[in-house]
């Protein structure tokens, strides 16, 4: 075989460690950026921290370069300065095993014997639990594993239970089942199943994608232990990415209750972004709590233009154009971030001012083509960073909206007409999917029932005739 040369013409992107270093920053929320210039500025002498607010920065990324917002009367989108901004585990030792003839384990827990998750469930339902109970109680809890299953079969366990403690099996499950959906949720599970299940039911307020996500639990689990989205979608007949919704929803609970620590307060969100409505006007601004600003120390800058051709000097040239890159780089994040929320906000207006049901579909790609970049930078512009309006605050990516097939209004819209529907239908009649496909066909909105279903999933409420029987019990109750 004879080699031969030969010569081809293409095309390659060269990403420079520069570009490397822009994009990254792009992607950084506000406490990882934080902490990436913070490491900065401990090892690079050339940066400084500035103290003074980004107005400059503000009005190159476009004060005066001015959008048209969707009411008439209303003046144009601004971007403002910042001092125009509107006032406003595991288990310490394993449990002891709980022995035949020994008359008083509760005692042992109560003295702190036992392992100190024990020892807080216990005290947690000492409250409410007295006498037998209270040993029913211990009887569970001494057969938890570390993990905070029960050690052994359940039939088995609560056999051994009525023969030592003299009990029905009825009472005996009933105190298992205060203290499965006790505090942790999930203790004294005999099973994953039921141990997420407990969990995923005591889940607070509404939860998107919380019957689906039980319908998975009931019938997919080794599907979701494969990732295998597809497969299940297939099996419950459902969209992938709502199985993907339902699936992030699962696995957000504790699997092992027995090692988890008590729960922690949820995270404090800061915004990237700030917009407000003033003087007939939508104004944006960053925010200056979440976007510092380095720059390049002047002295230190000074003194190395007049200094020679050293090894320290060297050293130095190169930290000064490490810290230009950055500066760059930091600077292009704030002008891409402004620059997008500026879209964002102009698309959303209507949003802004009525709710959900106005949310517009909106698209990557819109936002991509209005300020001329690519899809996958306002990808990463708008992941974990947030905007505060006054309307409450929200991730950027909330403000994308796919546009509902063969109408002018966004899936979110659609389905916050749905919750809006079902929320204001007469008591003890709640309307079918049907009826609300027929009741938004008369609004402009042509949906399928199926359509319905789903979104009515997503939003966590129960089919029609679930809501008719909840309401005829709350009101057994009530007489």
């Amino acid at each position: 075989m004879k080699a031969s040369n030969s010569l081809q013409l293409g095309q390659q992107l060269r990403l420079t460690p520069q570009l490397l270093q822009s994009i990254r920053l792009l992607q950084l929320d506000s406490l990882q950026l934080e902490q990436e210039l913070r490491a900065a500025l401990e090892l690079n002498p050339m940066l400084e921290l500035a103290e003074e607010a980004l107005a400059e920065h503000d009005q190159d990324a476009g004060e005066t370069d001015l959008v048209d917002v969707a009411a008439p009367e209303v003046a144009p989108l601004e971007v403002a300065a910042f001092d125009e901004l509107p006032e406003g585990s595991m288990w310490d030792v394993p449990a002891a095993p709980w022995h035949e003839g020994d008359d008083d384990a509760s005692s042992r827990i109560v003295a702190g014997a036992s392992s100190d998750p024990q020892l807080r469930v216990l005290q947690r339902i000492e409250l409410e639990l007295q006498g037998k109970d209270l040993e029913i109680a211990t009887f569970w809890l001494e057969h938890c594993d570390d993990a905070g299953y029960l050690d052994d079969a359940l039939e088995a366990l609560t056999l051994r239970a009525c023969a030592h403690l003299d009990v029905p099996a009825t009472r005996a499950e009933r105190i298992r089942q205060q203290i499965l959906h006790g505090d942790p949720v999930g203790m004294a599970a005999a099973s994953l199943h039921e141990c997420l299940s407990a969990q995923l039911a005591a889940l607070p307020g509404r939860v998107p994608g919380r019957l689906l996500a039980q319908r998975i639990l009931d019938t997919c689990l080794d599907e979701v232990s494969r990732h295998d989205y597809p497969a299940i979608a297939r099996k419950l007949e459902a969209e992938v990415d709502d199985i993907r919704q339902a699936v992030r929803v699962i696995l957000s609970l504790q699997p092992r209750p027995g090692e988890a620590d008590a729960p922690e307060p949820a995270p404090y969100v800061l915004p990237d972004v700030i917009t407000w409505f003033a003087d007939g006007q939508w104004r944006v601004a960053l925010n200056p709590a979440t976007a510092p600003r380095i720059g390049i120390n002047s002295a230190y800058e000074r003194a190395l233009s007049s200094a020679g051709d050293d090894a320290g000097s060297a050293k130095l040239r190169e930290m000064l154009a490490e810290a230009r890159w950055l500066t760059r780089g930091l600077s292009m994040r704030y002008d891409t971030l402004i620059r997008t929320a500026r879209v964002i906000i102009e698309r959303q207006a209507a949003f802004l001012e009525r709710g959900d049901e106005a949310m517009a579909p909106l698209t990557l790609k819109e936002v991509a083509d209005t300020i001329g970049m690519h899809e996958s930078t306002i990808s990463r512009i708008t992941n974990g960073k947030y905007l505060q309006t006054p309307r409450g605050t929200f991730e950027l990516k909330r403000f994308f909206a796919v546009r509902l097939e063969g109408a002018n209004v966004s899936g979110a819209a659609v389905k916050a007409m749905v919750r809006r529907l079902i929320e204001s239908e007469p008591l003890g009649k709640p309307l079918a999917d049907e009826a609300i496909a027929a009741l938004l066909a008369r609004q402009g909105v042509h949906i399928a029932r199926r359509t319905v279903a789903k979104y009515r999933e997503q939003l966590d409420i129960a089919p029609a005739p679930v809501r008719r029987r909840d309401h005829a019990a709350q009101l057994a109750r009530a007489g």
